[in-house]
């Protein structure tokens, strides 16, 4: 094998389908706001101490989200986050690109079964949305849904 064919571990190999805490954090948050269903904004605090997320890190993840018209805000004391557009047409997949970056954008380069996993990846969460991952939450807990 050429010294040039080796793909250092830690680079361009492991960004091909590289997903952070931060796109699993910001979907569960999206997910509890979702379950909320109140078109009435919601403290960011109360979605943080309901998942065990760090305030402060939700924040950055959320303005990304806003920034993106993925959310809104309201500031004040009836102040918080709601959902820009409705929770069912907003994909996982569009969550973590908007976090992560373009999700397999490096496979083409590392050969065709890198290219068909992030395929596969890219299917399956583009095919979720933020609706769809509250209402398996709330099947699972039990609990009823307010709102999809």
């Amino acid at each position: 094998m050429h010294a040039h064919n080796l793909v250092p571990v830690g680079s361009t190999l492991a960004a091909v389908l590289a997903i952070t805490s931060k796109s699993p954090y910001a979907v569960r948050a999206l997910s509890e706001l979702a379950r909320r269903g109140s078109d009435q904004p919601v403290p960011i605090g109360d979605i943080a101490r309901a998942r065990g997320i760090p305030v402060q890190f939700l924040e950055g993840l959320f303005a990304t989200l806003r920034r993106a018209g993925v959310l809104q805000s309201q500031r004040g004391v009836k102040g918080g986050y709601l959902f820009a557009r409705p929770p069912a047409e907003v994909t996982v997949l569009e969550v973590v690109e908007l976090l992560e970056g373009e999700l397999g954008a490096d496979a083409p380069g590392l050969g065709p079964l890198w290219v068909e996993a992030a395929g596969a990846v890219r299917t399956v969460l583009s095919r979720t949305t933020i609706a769809d991952v509250a209402e398996r939450e709330a099947r699972e807990a039990g609990a009823p849904m307010y709102y999809i």
